[in-house]
C-alpha cells in the first residue's frame, strides 16, 4: 500500500512547549541543567495532561532537559506510558546561556559580545536555524512512526518548535522572536496521512495560567482548546 495515499491511516503528533520555569535571576538558561518547572509550570503541565486525557496517545517523548521531562511526566502517567527521551528535541544552543540578555543591560552591554550578533539570519549567536529544523523534523517523524494510526506527544522548547513550524509551513526561518506563536504549554499539532503532513494546528490549553507578560506571540485559542491551523494539499 502507498503510505501517502488517501487510504493511509492518520497519525497526530502534538509538539508541546514546556511550562513556566523557576528562574528568579532572569537568565537565558538555554541547555544549562538545573532549571526546573515552577509551581505554576507544574500546574500548566497538569492542565495539558487533563486536556489530552481522552486522546489516543500511545507515545510520549521529551527533550532531556529537566523542564521538558517534568512537563511531559503528567501526560505520560495519565496514559500509562513510559516517557522516552530524544535529544533532537533539546533547546537551541546559544552563546549567551547563563547570562541576562537585553538592550542596555546584561550580555548586550558588553562590547565583547557584539561580535556574536553580526548575522541574525543564521543566527550567529547560536545553533543555525536550518540545523534546528532538520533535527526537529527527524524527531517528530520518529514519534509519528512510533505512534502510527494513533497520537504522540513531543515536549520541546519555544525556538525549536517555532523553527519546525516555520519550516513545515514554508516560511523563512529567521524571524522576530516577539512574533512567535508558541506560548508556554502550547500545542503545535501535526496531522499526517501516512507519511504526508496534511495540517498544522495550534492551541493553548493553559493560556489562562500564563502570565500576560509571557504571552508574546500568543493568540487565544477558542473555547475547549480548539485549534487554529493550516491545511496542506495532498
Amino acid at each position: 500500500m502507498n503510505n501517502n495515499g488517501d487510504d493511509a491511516e492518520l497519525t497526530v503528533v502534538h509538539v508541546m512547549r514546556h511550562g513556566e520555569v523557576e528562574n528568579p535571576e532572569g537568565v537565558l538558561y538555554g541547555r544549562k541543567p538545573g532549571y526546573h518547572l515552577s509551581a505554576l509550570g507544574r500546574e500548566m503541565a497538569e492542565r495539558v495532561a487533563e486536556h489530552l486525557a481522552s486522546r489516543d496517545i500511545t507515545y510520549a517523548v521529551a527533550s532531556p532537559l529537566e523542564r521538558a521531562q517534568e512537563t511531559a511526566t503528567p501526560l505520560a502517567k495519565s496514559h500509562g506510558l513510559d516517557l522516552a527521551t530524544d535529544r533532537r528535541l533539546i533547546e537551541a544552543a546559544n552563546i549567551f546561556e547563563g547570562k541576562t540578555f537585553g538592550v542596555g543591560d546584561g550580555a548586550l552591554k558588553n562590547p565583547d559580545n557584539w561580535k556574536y550578533l553580526v548575522n541574525p539570519f543564521k543566527p550567529s549567536w547560536g545553533e543555525p536555524y536550518v540545523d534546528q529544523a532538520v533535527r526537529m523534523v527527524a524527531a517528530v517523524e520518529a514519534a509519528r512512526d512510533r505512534a502510527r494510526g494513533h497520537e504522540a506527544v513531543c515536549v520541546s522548547h519555544q525556538l525549536p518548535i517555532w523553527t519546525l513550524r516555520s519550516y513545515l509551513e514554508r516560511r523563512r526561518l529567521w524571524h522576530d522572536p516577539r512574533k512567535r506563536q508558541c506560548t508556554l504549554a502550547s500545542l503545535t499539532t501535526l496531522t499526517y496521512r501516512g507519511d504526508h503532513l496534511v495540517s498544522v494546528g495550534y492551541s493553548e490549553p493553559a493560556l489562562d495560567l500564563v502570565p500576560p507578560h509571557l504571552r508574546a506571540g500568543a493568540r487565544p485559542a477558542k473555547t475547549g482548546g480548539a485549534q487554529q491551523g493550516k491545511a496542506f494539499g495532498a
